[in-house]
């Protein structure tokens, strides 16, 4: 039996991509447990230090598990072990396109030590597929979701988190997108979300005194996300 956490490598026409793979708590206790989805989260600016470990991207992948969804968080190209070097997010998004059909293969979680007897290995590739992105990442999964859109793909739901609205043309997105934001966003103002938002019709969830990197108000995403599917019924 793994651990709540499992590091792979996922083959992509790069080479590889650093990834993790987080799970329920629930998963591994319960025989009865009942996987949600499958959601891949994206992290901020590769050049600017940003990591599957960061942060926002961490919690939002934890929410998920809570929710009980399946997470793959991996290194965009040239961070940590991925192969290649930054594309701006063109390449980044062909790599996470690969990262996604990766996650929903049945053969690719064959071998994955502590998982050889998973009985819930077959319900994957049926299960539902939900996109995340902090900042530079939120950019490279609207890209994403558009060109599934574009192929017929189903998609669960988009969460943009710190949406690069006015550093990258971020694409129109789902009226069901969960959009996030702080305040106080220094790199990434609130006025040009709003401004991206406005035309689309889209609502934004504003966290009152957040900063671009949601010091001290991580809980806040948290509750958010969790809201978002289980309505008020959820009490932190």
């Amino acid at each position: 039996m793994p651990s709540r956490s499992l590091a792979v490598q996922i083959p992509v026409t790069i080479g590889s991509l650093e990834g993790c793979l987080d799970f329920p708590e629930g998963l591994f206790k319960d025989s009865n447990f009942l996987i949600r989805g499958l959601a891949l989260v994206a992290h901020p600016h590769p050049l600017m230090g940003g990591t599957m470990d960061n942060k926002v991207t961490q919690t939002m992948a934890k929410a998920l598990n809570q929710l009980g969804y399946i997470t793959l968080r991996t290194n965009f190209r040239g961070v940590g072990s991925s192969s290649g070097s930054f594309d701006d997010g063109i390449g980044e998004t062909n790599d996470l396109y690969e990262a996604a059909d990766w996650l929903q293969r049945d053969s690719s979680w064959s071998g994955l030590p502590g998982l050889e007897t998973a009985s819930w290995l077959s319900q994957l590739s049926h299960l539902p597929l939900v996109l995340g992105g902090f900042s530079f990442g939120s950019y490279v999964v609207s890209r994403l979701m558009q060109r599934c859109q574009e192929e017929n793909k189903a998609i669960e739901r988009l969460i943009l988190i710190g949406t690069a609205a006015s550093k990258w043309d971020v694409p129109q997105v789902p009226k069901n997108s969960l959009i996030i934001h702080g305040e106080l966003d220094e790199t990434i103002l609130l006025s040009n979300v709003l401004g991206w938002a406005r035309d689309q019709e889209l609502s934004v969830t504003v966290i009152p005194g957040a900063d671009h990197f949601f010091h001290r108000k991580l809980h806040c995403i948290r509750d958010i996300i969790l809201r978002a599917w289980l309505g008020q019924a959820y009490d932190s």
